[in-house]
C-alpha cells in the first residue's frame, strides 16, 4: 500500500506518517482529539459522511489557456445571482478539495474489496469435498468440486461396466466425508458338478468367489487354491461338491460321500472293483448325482456261431442234341455259406438273450446249370421193342431212374456205367437223363450185345 494512503496533517500543517508521528501532550497549540466511546456517535455526525468513490462530485472544471481567473467568494457574502451560479457551485468544490480527507474516507473502498474476496473464498471452500476412494481395494483421500458419485468417477478417470459394483449409486449426492468404492467385476467359468456356468464375481480370491456364489466348499474338489487371487482376467475354476452315492454290489450296499468325477471313481471309492464286462446300471463315466444309487453288474459273455446255407440258383438251357424230356446237369449248382457271431451274456448269473455281433459271407452259393433236350425221340429200335423193359427196370434199379449203386459207379433205371452210356451215344450221367432215354439207350445196347450187359437180370427181358 502507497505511503499517501496512510498520511495525514497535523493543526501547523506537517505532515507527519501514522505510523511514525510522536505522541505529544495535551494542552498547549494542540487539541485534544480523544472521544469516549459514548461519544463516538456523536463525533462521527459532526462531519457528512464522504460519498463513495462512484458518487463524489465531479472535479472542477479548469480554465482555458488565456481566459482571466475567476474571483473567489469571500466569507459572509451573499450568494450570487441565478445567472452566476456554476460560478459559485465551482467556489464551493474548490473549497471542498482543500478540506483535508479524512482515514475513514481513504479506507472504505479497501473494506469492500476485502469483504468481497472473503465471500467468494467462503463459497469457494463449501464447493470442496474431502472423499475417501476405494477402487478394487486400493483405497485414498481426495478433494473434489463433483456433484454426485458419477461425476467423481469421471473426474478420476474411473471406468467401470455393466458387472462392476458402485456403492453409493453413481447418482448419489456428495458430501464431504463420503466414502465412494468401486468393485470390478471378474469372469469366472465355473463348471459346477458337471454342469458350465459363466459368472461374475467382485471377490479377489476363489475362496471369496465362491462364498459369493454361494458354492459349499466343504469337502468339496477345487480346481485352484483357495487362497488364489482372480485377476480382471477371470479364471477357468471346477468345483465338485461333496455328494452321497449308494452302490449296490454283490448282495451288499454302500453309501459314500464323495468329491468323485465319474460313477467308476464312485464306485472304486466304494471299495468295489470292476473286472472284464463289469459295468454299471448308469454309464461309468456320467457324473454320480447327490442321493444316486448306482448298481454293478458283474457280467461274463461267450460268442456263440452260426453257419446257415445259402440256396444256390437253376439256369436252364435248351440242348437239340438231347431227345425231348432228356435233362443233363452240364454245372451242378453249391450252396453257398453264411457265418454269424452270437454275443451270449450272463449278468449277475441270467443269461441275457443273444445280441448278433456279426455276420459274414463265407462262401457265395455256385448256380447249377441244366441242359433240357429237344431232340424228338425216335418210336423204337428195330429187333427189341417187344421185349420187357419194365421188369429188366424192376430189377436192376427198383424202376428208379436216378438209382446209384453203392459204388457210385453204375446209375439209372438200367444200371449204365458211364463209359458205357456214353458210347451209346448219351450225356453226362445216365441217372440224370429221362426214363425214355434211358430204356432207348438200353435198347440199343441189347441190340449190339443181347443181354450179356445185364447177367442176373437179363433173363426178365423175356420171362
Amino acid at each position: 500500500m502507497s505511503k499517501s494512503q496512510f498520511e495525514t496533517y497535523d493543526d501547523v500543517g506537517h505532515d507527519a506518517s501514522v505510523h511514525t508521528a510522536k505522541t505529544l501532550p495535551y494542552g498547549g497549540r494542540y487539541k485534544d482529539t480523544y472521544r469516549p466511546a459514548y461519544e463516538a456517535e456523536a463525533y462521527f455526525v459532526t462531519e457528512p459522511a464522504p460519498p463513495l468513490p462512484r458518487q463524489a462530485t465531479p472535479a472542477p472544471v479548469l480554465p482555458e489557456a488565456g481566459a482571466p481567473p475567476e474571483e473567489t467568494e469571500a466569507p459572509g457574502e451573499a450568494e450570487a445571482p441565478a445567472e452566476s451560479g456554476g460560478r459559485a457551485a465551482r467556489r464551493r468544490r474548490t473549497r471542498c478539495a482543500e478540506r483535508p480527507e479524512s482515514p475513514m474516507r481513504r479506507l472504505l473502498p479497501q473494506a469492500l474489496v476485502v469483504a468481497f474476496l472473503a465471500g467468494g473464498t467462503t463459497a469457494f471452500v463449501a464447493k470442496d469435498k474431502a472423499i475417501e476412494l476405494n477402487v478394487d481395494g486400493k483405497q485414498r483421500t481426495l478433494h473434489t468440486f463433483a456433484d454426485d458419485v458419477g461425476e467423481l468417477l469421471v473426474e478420476e478417470g474411473v471406468r467401470v461396466g455393466a458387472h462392476d459394483v458402485i456403492a453409493p449409486a453413481p447418482g448419489t449426492a456428495l458430501a464431504s466425508g463420503d466414502e465412494v468404492a468401486v468393485r470390478y467385476g471378474r469372469p469366472v467359468r465355473l463348471t459346477l458338478d458337471g454342469r458350465r456356468h459363466q459368472v461374475w464375481t467382485t471377490a479377489h480370491t476363489v475362496e471369496g468367489a465362491l462364498h459369493e456364489l454361494g458354492v459349499r466348499a466343504e469337502g468339496a474338489y477345487l480346481s485352484a487354491s483357495r487362497s488364489q487371487r482372480i485377476g480382471r482376467a477371470g479364471l477357468a475354476l471346477d468345483v465338485r461338491t461333496e455328494r452321497a452315492v449308494t452302490v449296490m454290489a454283490d448282495g451288499r450296499t454302500r453309501t459314500v460321500r464323495t468329491n468323485a468325477a465319474t460313477v467308476r471313481e464312485a464306485v472304486e471309492e466304494a471299495g468295489i472293483t470292476l473286472r472284464g464286462q463289469d459295468t454299471t446300471s448308469v454309464p461309468p463315466d456320467s457324473f454320480p448325482r447327490d442321493g444316486q444309487t448306482v448298481t454293478v453288474l458283474r457280467v461274463t459273455g461267450t460268442h456263440e456261431v452260426h453257419e446257415e446255407h445259402i440256396p444256390f440258383l437253376v439256369e436252364r438251357t435248351e440242348d437239340p442234341s438231347l431227345f425231348t424230356g432228356t435233362e443233363v446237369v452240364s454245372q451242378p449248382g453249391q450252396f453257398g455259406l453264411r457265418r454269424t457271431t452270437y454275443l451270449v451274456r450272463t449278468v449277475n448269473g441270467v443269461r441275457q438273450r443273444p445280441r448278433r455281433e456279426k455276420t459274414e459271407l463265407v462262401r457265395s452259393p455256385r448256380k447249377q446249370v441244366v441242359r433240357v433236350g429237344t431232340k424228338p425221340r425216335p418210336d423204337s429200335v428195330h429187333g427189341a421193342d417187344h421185349l420187357n423193359w419194365r421188369a429188366l427196370a424192376l430189377c436192376e434199379s427198383g424202376g428208379r431212374p436216378d438209382a446209384v449203386d453203392p459204388s457210385g459207379t453204375y446209375g439209372g433205371l438200367y444200371q449204365f456205367d458211364t463209359r458205357t452210356w456214353h458210347s451209346l451215344g448219351g450225356k453226362g450221367r445216365p441217372q440224370d437223363a429221362s426214363a425214355e432215354e434211358q430204356t432207348y439207350r438200353a435198347k440199343k445196347l441189347y441190340v449190339r450185345r443181347g443181354a450179356s450187359p445185364w447177367p442176373h437180370c437179363g433173363a426178365r427181358l423175356t420171362g
